[in-house]
């Protein structure tokens, strides 16, 4: 089975990172991305990128990639920030697109219930968004937001290799249980 994963924003997107300069978002998300593809890959799933190590892949581009894929599921990866400072703004939220059908809320929850579990973090729930990258696929597509890059205690979460793995095996575990 082919899986699209996507790790949100590009290398060089502006803005996309830790209010003190010490990670971009890219960082994090394609970290957690080759772990996911990685382990899936062990299991005898196909797994592609939608983006690329060395640019920024405009939205339409990803989406119409994944869309000619013939891929069954999409999760797109990333780090949270409410503002450009640090704040309280903490959790996981995931996200689907609003007339998104119920095998898609379904995936939805399992991978933000995943998530939860495997790191611990505060639930902020399963969530609703107009995201190209759910409005634009044409398969059950899930957006995640990992944690605050906004939050200190998060922020050092994100940088680090432990942390990386939980998400990438809740991610990984949740793709697996998806009845497609």
């Amino acid at each position: 089975m082919k899986i699209i994963i996507d790790a949100g924003h590009g290398p060089g997107t502006i803005g996309k990172r830790t209010p003190d300069g010490r990670m971009r978002e890219f960082h994090f998300n394609n970290a957690v991305a080759e772990e996911v593809k990685k382990r899936l890959s062990a299991d005898g799933y196909t797994v592609l990128f939608s983006h690329q190590q060395d640019r920024d892949v405009p939205l339409k581009e990803r989406a119409g990639f994944a869309n000619r894929s013939g891929a069954k599921l999409l999760v797109s990866i990333h780090a949270n920030a409410a503002g450009h400072n640090f704040g309280p703004a903490q959790g996981i939220e995931s996200f689907i697109y609003p007339a998104a059908p119920a095998r898609t809320r379904k995936f939805g929850q399992l991978l933000q219930n995943s998530l939860i579990l495997s790191t611990g973090r505060k639930d902020r729930g399963l969530k609703t968004a107009d995201f190209a990258m759910l409005r634009d696929t044409s398969m059950p597509a899930v957006l995640v937001e990992c944690g605050f890059m906004t939050h200190k205690h998060e922020s050092a979460l994100l940088q680090s290799d432990e942390y990386r793995m939980r998400c990438a095996r809740a991610i990984s575990f949740a793709i697996t249980c998806m009845e497609i």
